[in-house]
């Protein structure tokens, strides 16, 4: 994505009444005048400004970390977000929970034909200010078109780029036996807003997404000094799938303790409701954490501080298991398997 100059130009871009046509992924004026107009206005910076094929970027301390996304839920604007603000977010966090200090995002669009400019500038904005709000820069980008009935209004795919300090080595495979689990805040929240935007749900308590950037928490949390083995955001497939692939990985089994789990009473509503099990409900805002347990008091304290971690819990510990089996105890004393959720309970959440 170039950020060209608008010489020549004698109509601007109806940002109110216009939309998407095929000419604005054609390579020629309307194309440049879309990304002059729109893209560059809310998401210009000094290396997007640079205007060819690709951005030079400054050299970064540490280890290259890199991650990527595509983004396609439904509905594009839900209770606390929209695509742009998730797009931002979630490949934010990709990065941030590898332990790594993200500042650098790509993007890639795919408008269907018909789209409403109105919409897209919408999303735009929203991207540019997530993105401002966690501190990172969109460096680079595409815009393609696509007919009338073969999209679905807008796709997004994010690239994220960070650097991860020496010394900093977090993965899935390094859970131990007597380890600890933490979790950042109440699960669902995300999901569930879709869920019920989608199924006109109303509750006394609205149902917000919980999307938000997590770098700044993940930083207070390395910042500790406490031995953190991993860091995941428990996106696709909720809590129960972000721990079996813990569990899978480091070839160990963990014991999670219902009760501790925090979960917001009106998502505990929703679910009942809706026949949903919020351990496979998806979040966007929310990360798992395994560390030692001699610092297990200690990083909680520090995410309690945070403002994304004011309700984070110790929910669990990891134990010895070659079967590498995830477990709970139930609220009423009883225990039962926790599963990778089979086929897909909330489609196009993220």
């Amino acid at each position: 994505m170039t950020t060209p100059s608008k010489k020549g130009y004698t109509r601007p871009l109806d940002l109110k009444h216009g939309h998407i046509d095929m000419s604005h992924g054609g390579g020629g004026r309307a194309m440049v005048q879309l990304i002059a107009d729109l893209f560059a206005k809310y998401l210009g910076n000094e290396y997007l400004a640079q205007g060819n094929d690709g951005a030079v970027l400054p050299p970064g301390n540490g280890r290259l970390v890199v991650s990527t996304d595509s983004h396609v839920v439904s509905p594009l604007f839900f209770p606390g977000g929209d695509i742009g603000s998730l797009s931002v977010h979630g490949t934010v966090n990709d990065v941030a929970v590898m332990g790594a200090t993200p500042l650098y995002l790509t993007a890639g669009f795919i408008l269907e034909e018909g789209f409403p400019l109105s919409d897209l500038a919408r999303i735009v904005e929203s991207m540019a200010r997530a993105a401002n709000q966690a501190g990172v820069k969109l460096v680079a980008g595409d815009t393609k078109v696509v007919e009338q009935g073969k999209g679905d209004g807008i796709f997004i795919t994010t690239t994220g780029i960070g650097f991860l300090p020496e010394g900093v080595h977090l993965s899935g495979d390094l859970a131990r036996p007597g380890d600890v689990l933490l979790v950042s805040g109440s699960i669902g929240d995300h999901g569930m807003a879709i869920m019920s935007k989608r199924e006109n749900l109303s509750f006394d308590a609205p149902i917000l997404s919980d999307s938000a950037a997590l770098n700044g928490l993940t930083a207070v949390m390395l910042a500790t000094g406490a031995a953190i083995r991993v860091m995941r955001d428990a996106t696709r497939g909720g809590l129960a799938a972000t721990i079996n692939e813990i569990a899978q990985q480091s070839g160990v089994g963990i014991h999670l303790e219902e009760s501790a789990i925090p979960l917001k009473a009106e998502v505990a509503a929703a679910c009942e409701l809706l026949g949903l099990d919020p351990l496979n409900i998806a979040n966007e805002g929310k990360l798992i954490a395994v560390c030692a347990a001699e610092d297990a008091e200690k990083l909680l304290a520090a995410m309690r501080a945070h403002p994304l971690g004011e309700d984070a819990a110790m929910i669990g510990k990891v134990v010895e298991d070659a079967n590498a089996f995830v477990q709970m105890k139930t609220g009423f004393g009883g225990r039962r398997m926790v599963d990778w959720l089979f086929g897909e309970q909330l489609p196009r959440i993220c």
